[in-house]
């Protein structure tokens, strides 16, 4: 990278560390179209890293070992509400040398199919790559501090998946109740910085698994494929069907399938901040193995192909993905969705909370012109004791089947609403987003197959 692109690289992390997400836009924006940047302000923290690589990247504003901290814990448990730091990084650094991607199975048929009104049971035959204990570069404990106590009889395995598009470690709670016979499953995608058992930590999930006899599957992101180990939400390669990161979570269930007895009507994907928008990908390319969504501080599928539009989407939302209509991408009617977000979350704009529910209404000019019935939307609000008040609002089919949920939060940042405090990015004093995802999961098993 030359010298102009380096000093502009800088200037546009400085910008984000300020909180100055369109300036730093701009600037990119500028720099990548030929034009100059700007030299550093006075003050700005010298750079003495690696080379910068210009390809795609959301600077961080706080370094990840930073977070680590006893103060940052500290000021997380005192104020959980505090904004987590959206990181998208290059997943592949400069010092790293370039490989040309590897294409998986094509998804023309899939996508030319016509929506079906109930979806068949997903073989998965061309995701499933290899079984693999952990081991390797895999075999170091995911998270630093000591996994909460199992209960008598469950487990908590950990493997990895390999396929075309790489490998990718993963954790899978079997709840003590787990005889062989088929039950939910629930794949959980950790956000930026984080790994499994933080996941576990923040969210309660496993607790709540226990109680309701579900499986839960946690994929890892890695520091290789992107350095904050965010899930790359933002590539056109990790948005589309068997291709990418999509290919590798959608194997990698259907290997979960294959290992225990899963109810194949009711598995699920949620996650969080870039999780949640990885979970909403995985919905739309995938909507006959998952019957629902759950998006935490998310964004809607394909708003984003690079940095500009990344930031762009994060900071005001997008009325519509690139490339066209979500429905249209997955060839697929959209699947059940439940979306939680805070209204003070300046890291993801909650804007994107509304837009993530449009794409996953039913096409409504279809409807109209076959007189069918809009939606029906209910409006509720509650207040939290000693916490958060939120609005709830229902969007349901005319016969009372669920589209879709949003609870907006009121007072509330970037975090896992009623999440603990041992884990990281949490708010106890939301409503519990655990809870109610599972719920509203339980209620929305996919249709059966007709005849």
């Amino acid at each position: 990278m030359n010298a102009p692109m380096n000093s502009a690289m800088l200037e546009a992390l400085r910008l984000t560390r300020a909180g100055q997400l369109l300036e730093a836009t701009a600037l990119i924006q500028r720099t990548l179209n030929g034009g100059h940047g700007t030299e550093p302000a006075a003050g700005a923290t010298p750079h003495t890293g690696a080379p910068l690589d210009h390809d795609v990247f959301l600077m961080d504003a706080e370094p990840a070992a930073q977070r680590a901290t006893r103060a940052t814990r500290a000021r997380r448990e005192a104020d959980p509400a505090t904004d987590a730091d959206f990181v998208i990084v290059d997943p592949e650094p400069a010092a790293r040398p370039r490989q040309q991607p590897r294409r998986g199975p094509s998804a023309a048929a899939a996508a030319a199919s016509p929506a079906r009104p109930a979806w068949p049971r997903f073989d998965g035959a061309a995701l499933r790559g290899q079984w693999q204990p952990l081991h390797g570069p895999f075999a170091q404990p995911m998270a630093k501090g000591a996994p909460a106590p199992l209960p008598e009889g469950a487990q908590f395995l950990t493997a990895s998946f390999t396929n075309h598009a790489g490998t990718r470690a993963y954790r899978l709670y079997v709840p003590s109740a787990y005889h062989g016979q088929p039950l939910p499953l629930v794949v959980m995608l950790h956000g930026c910085t984080q790994d499994p058992d933080d996941f576990v930590a923040g969210t309660k999930m496993n607790e709540l698994a226990e109680k309701q006899h579900c499986l839960v599957l946690y994929p890892a992101q890695t520091g290789g494929a992107n350095v904050s180990k965010c899930w790359n939400w933002f590539k056109g390669g990790d948005q589309q069907r068997d291709q990418g990161e999509p290919s590798i979570i959608a194997g990698m269930t259907c290997q979960v399938c294959d290992s225990h007895a899963v109810d194949q009507r009711r598995i699920y994907v949620a996650g969080l901040s870039a999780g949640g928008a990885m979970a909403m990908t995985m919905a739309v390319t995938y909507p006959e193995l998952y019957a629902a969504v759950g998006i935490h501080s998310g964004l809607p599928h394909a708003v984003a192909r690079d940095l500009p539009s990344a930031l762009a989407a994060m900071q005001q939302g997008r009325a519509a993905p690139l490339g066209g209509d979500a429905r249209t991408i997955a060839g697929a009617q959209a699947v059940a969705a439940i979306v939680f977000h805070g209204d003070r979350d300046t890291t993801v704009h909650p804007g994107n909370g509304d837009q993530v529910i449009s794409q996953c209404m039913p096409p409504t000019a279809p409807q109209r012109t076959q007189g069918a019935p809009e939606p029906r939307v209910t409006v509720q609000r509650g207040q939290v004791p000693q916490g958060h008040a939120y609005t709830r609002t229902l969007y349901q089919r005319i016969d009372g089947q669920a589209i879709a949920e949003h609870w907006l939060i009121h007072g509330a940042g970037h975090a896992w609403s009623g999440g603990s405090a041992s884990g990281s990015y949490t708010d106890p004093k939301g409503p519990d987003a655990t809870g109610e995802m599972m719920r509203f999961f339980l209620e929305n098993p996919r249709p059966e197959v007709a005849g």
